[in-house]
């Protein structure tokens, strides 16, 4: 049956862990395909942004494709914005940077495999996304590529430049010159089809270069991240109060199942307890009458000094089971306080008139207390408590010894009442075993007297203990006494 519980909950646990690696497994796929999401929608955008860059460009060209690169940068820089578009570039055939904005973009050869899409904290940087052509002056299939340009003037006519110092001029080679057909928008009339294809290859647009800022792309990851983080959390917590509320249920049907065992259990044992206190009563009459048929032998059997010493056994022995049987019935006794104002001082003084013949038969001094005291207890409760603890004492000391009581208050209306004695004391290890029954010091003791004492101070919810009196002897202490603001009623 053990084994059996215990790999059932070990399946239990099992189960509830299976389920929150299943659901933490399940936001991580989720967080991934969300960060890459993000990161296509970022590429995505500086697509979109190269494409707008080509309208741009386009926009800027004039007669014979040539753009300003002062009005083309001034275009771009009014694009620029820091932490999100941070850079543009726009390159040639050859790579080299014809015109740009914002920050130099470094181009390593890493950024060059990368395949147009390269990731450097903290930007993204997009190149060759968007082609502008780079067609030829004589290529028809495509129009020609924009050429940048400082300043756009410096196209002039080819009939109008001065030739070279001592170069001959023909008459007539700028008035013959045959116009391109793609003029006005393919290669200008004045510029020669070498001209045109060197400016081409330096400065024609061939291809862009954008660098974007990956901050809100990481702001928006690291938020997600943190809510499915908060998913798997509630989902531990989730587990573990599920574990928590099944353990709790399969501990109170066992609580139940041990209350019902207890309840009968119990039952039995006050219908034992019952009978044992009646056979206990019982038996006394028979003791008392062996004990009056040892008298009346002892005082016929003069002249038998024998017959009379046995007779004095039979009354010694009748007189100690009377005792336990005395001391048994008050422990079976059920203790149910009754609360009511109590004046300590006057009870401690009637506890120590009823043991005067104890206490002048072994000279033993008892100091009571002096100032008065009133305390919510069970009068007859009480009273048997500080019989048995005086009693324990006087049986404890020898002659001429000191048996002391005393008291203290707090700021809590709470009294602490102390009984001390110089006796030889009680052993630290068994300080707390002589309140359980039949453990007693005293080699004909019963054991059941600090018993009683325990189960009256638990019924007022009080605290007992034993501590070691200074210099010697034991200390017996009460804590807990409420204080009773009402006066005590009068003894009858």
């Amino acid at each position: 049956m053990g084994s059996f519980t215990a790999n059932r909950r070990l399946a239990i646990a099992a189960l509830f862990l299976v389920a929150v690696l299943a659901v933490c497994v399940w936001q991580a796929q989720e967080h991934f395909r969300f960060e890459r999401a993000a990161a296509e929608a970022l590429i995505n955008r500086g697509r979109d942004i190269t494409s707008t860059l080509g309208v741009v460009v386009r926009s800027q060209r004039r007669f014979g494709g040539v753009v300003s690169k002062d009005r083309l940068e001034a275009t771009l820089q009014d694009l620029v914005r820091p932490g999100e578009l941070e850079a543009l570039a726009i390159l040639g055939a050859t790579g080299e940077t014809i015109a740009s904005a914002g920050p130099h973009v470094e181009l390593t050869p890493d950024m060059l495999r990368a395949r147009g899409v390269f990731w450097r904290d903290p930007t993204l940087t997009l190149m060759n996304v968007m082609d502008l052509g780079t067609a030829t002056a004589e290529d028809a299939t495509r129009p020609p590529p924009a050429i940048v340009v400082g300043d756009p003037r410096a196209f002039r006519p080819a009939s109008n430049r001065r030739p070279p110092d001592g170069a001959a001029t023909k008459i007539g080679e700028a008035a013959n010159a045959t116009p391109s057909p793609r003029s006005p928008f393919g290669r200008p009339s004045w510029m020669s089809r070498e001209e045109y294809d060197a400016v081409i290859q330096k400065q024609g647009v061939h291809s862009l270069v954008i660098s974007l800022s990956i901050l809100e792309m990481r702001a928006a990851v690291r938020g997600d991240l943190l809510q499915r983080s908060l998913v798997c959390l509630l989902a531990a917590g989730a587990a573990l109060g599920a574990a928590l509320a099944w353990r709790n249920v399969r501990k109170n049907s066992e609580l139940q199942i041990r209350l019902v065992k207890a309840g009968e259990m119990n039952a039995h044992l006050s219908g034992m307890n019952f009978a044992a206190a009646g056979l206990a009563h019982e038996t006394r009459n028979p003791l008392n009458l062996i004990r009056g048929l040892a008298q009346m032998i002892a005082m016929q059997t003069q002249d038998a000094p024998k017959l009379r010493e046995q007779a004095a056994t039979i009354i010694e022995e009748a007189d100690r089971v009377t005792v336990q049987l005395n001391e048994f019935i008050h422990y079976s006794k059920p203790r149910e306080a009754h609360l009511a104002p109590v004046e300590l001082t006057a009870l401690v003084a009637d506890v120590a008139r009823t043991l005067q013949p104890d206490l002048e038969e072994k000279q033993i001094r008892l100091t009571p207390p002096t100032a008065p005291l009133t305390v919510e207890a069970d009068s007859a409760l009480l009273r048997q408590a500080l019989f048995n603890l005086l009693l324990n004492a006087v049986q404890a000391v020898g002659p001429g010894g000191h048996i002391g009581v005393r008291w203290t208050t707090d700021a809590a209306r709470e009294a602490t009442l102390e009984i001390a004695d110089d006796g030889p004391g009680v052993p630290p290890a068994e300080r707390t075993a002589i309140f359980k029954p039949y453990v007693t010091m005293r080699p004909k003791g019963v054991g059941l007297g600090l018993a009683i004492v325990n189960q009256i101070v638990s019924a007022h919810r009080w605290e007992i203990v034993c501590a070691e009196n200074v210099p010697r002897g034991a200390l017996f202490r009460l804590r807990h006494l409420k204080i009773s603001a009402a006066p005590a009623a009068p003894s009858p």
